[in-house]
This record gives structure tokens, sequence and C-alpha cells, in this order.
């Protein structure tokens, strides 16, 4: 399967186990549930739970075994996004290209909407059939301590903090390695532990997804001033607007490309230890390096 279908097809069956885990639109209190259903299915990658069963594969699991791990993280990424647009935080009109959540639903509604995915994660979560070396307790502890205040939301709060200030290259490296490195991490050791991986299979994993996870974050910022708010589906240029430190305003254009391709070998020779069962986690680093959008 070449890798555009691969995406599609497994972004599909995410969505299809979400839509069974989830609460009905309709089911009472319906204002919440409608709310949660139009923020985890506006759209959207899916990258964090795809590379959560590509890493099942990679340590030769099962992707049944890793479907519930895998809508974890999505509906943990969805919280962060939906309370990151409020107007408190990144104050944003535009989510994948549709009105955020607090947009349709009101500030007050959006913030439950996204204490109320962030309890289903773990709802979901517990779900996870246990393996020899990891139970649920294990699977649980992961997500909590990823998404808790020393990682995500430490992540969040350093980023707040940052905005208007002059931040250095090792600054920036500290808030993205709470946020987007640390959740992308955790949804490949989730898939690797979800098929039993050994720990120097995990540990390959870890490194991987930390590598990637700041290259992931160098595009981002990259794309947030080369790109136009109707290709992103958000508000391009919002970064400079709110005078936030990010790795163009630090490196300039051309060395953020530098740093990121050097961060994506790191990641690619992370994978070593997995042999060929790692071609397709080689694969989705190779292109979000080149991704558009």
């Amino acid at each position: 399967m070449d890798l555009k279908t691969y995406l599609k097809t497994t972004a599909s069956e995410v969505d299809a186990a979400m839509d069974s885990f989830l609460p009905k639109a309709k089911e009472r209190p319906a204002t919440i549930h409608a709310a949660m259903r139009y923020s985890v299915f506006a759209g959207g990658k899916r990258l964090r739970p795809v590379l959560c069963l590509a890493a099942a594969e990679a340590c030769g699991g099962e992707v049944s075994n890793a479907l519930a791990p895998a809508c974890a993280v999505e509906l943990m990424h969805t919280y962060s996004l939906v309370h990151d647009d409020l107007p408190a935080m990144d104050d944003d009109d535009l989510r994948r290209g549709r009105p955020t959540c607090h947009k349709v639903y009101g500030e007050g509604m959006a913030v439950l909407c996204g204490d109320a995915l962030l309890t289903e994660a773990f709802i979901v979560l517990a779900k996870a059939p246990a393996t020899k070396r990891y139970g649920t307790r294990e699977f649980i502890a992961e997500l909590a301590e990823t998404g808790g205040s020393r990682k995500l939301i430490g992540g969040q709060v350093m980023d707040l903090e940052g905005e208007g200030k002059k931040l250095t290259k090792r600054d920036l490296v500290r808030i993205h390695e709470a946020k987007t490195a640390a959740l992308l991490t955790t949804s490949l050791r989730l898939g690797g532990m979800s098929a039993n991986a050994t720990p120097a299979k995990l540990d390959a994993l870890t490194k991987f997804g930390y590598a990637l996870g700041l290259a992931f974050q160098v595009i981002d910022d990259i794309l947030d001033v080369t790109q136009s708010t109707e290709v992103l589906g958000k508000t391009a240029g919002k970064d400079e607007a709110v005078e936030k430190s990010t790795y163009p305003a630090i490196l300039g254009l051309d060395a953020s490309r530098k740093e990121a391709a050097k961060l994506t070998r790191s990641a690619m020779e992370a994978l070593k230890p997995l042999g060929k069962k790692a071609a397709r986690l080689e694969e989705i680093a190779a292109y979000l390096l080149k991704r558009e959008y």
C-alpha cells in the first residue's frame, strides 16, 4: 500500500473507532456531545493515531490492539486544540478550515468540551488490551504524564509566558519538547506498548518521536509564515501577530528548513533497531518534512 493510501485508510479506521467510542450527538446533554463530535470530526491529518498504529505494526503488533490508544491520543490532542483556540489562549477563529468550537458553541461550552474530551481519552484508553509487559496502569500512566503540567500543559504555560518576549532557541526547544514532541512521542510509545514492545524497541520509538516531534514543529512554524489561511485551515501569520517566538523568527527560514531536515535524519537514525519493519515510519517522517499544510 502506498503512503497516501495508507494514511487515508488508517485515518478512516481511526475515525470509525472514535465514532463508536464517543457518545452520540443526541445523547443527553446533547449540546456537549455535539460539540465534542464537531471538534473531533472537523478533519485533520490524524497524525498521532496514524503514528500509534504504525508503531504497533513496526513492533509486530495488531492494529486492532492499538486502536484504543490511537483514539485516546487523538482525543487528548483535540482537547488541547479546543482550549488553545479560546480567547484566553491563542484566540483563534479557525481550526481545520472551520469555525473553532467556541465560535460555534460559546466559550463556556468549549471549555467543557475540552474537559470532556480529555476525560474521554482515558475512558477509551482503559479499553486497550493488556500485554505481558504493559497493563492498563502502564497505558494510563503514560498518557496522564504526557498531558500533565510537566509536559503538555507545562509547554502551553511556557508558550503563553513567552509571548512578546525574545526567546532563545533553547527556550523554544523546551516549549516544543513539552508540547508537540511529548504527545507525538507518547503516540508512538503507546503503539509499541500495545504490541508488547521490548524496552529496546520502545527506546527506539521514543528517540524517533522526540526528533520527529521537533521537526514537525519547525515545519509548522515555517508554514505559518509561508502559507495562506486557506491552505493551512487556520489563521496564517498568527504567531507573528502575537509576537510569539518561532523557529523562523529566531533562526530565519533557510536555517529553519535545515534544522527540520537535520531533526528528520536523527529521527530516521533512531529507527535502526527496528529494522525493515520501521519502513512505514520512515516514509511518514519523510512525508512530514515535505508537507505544505
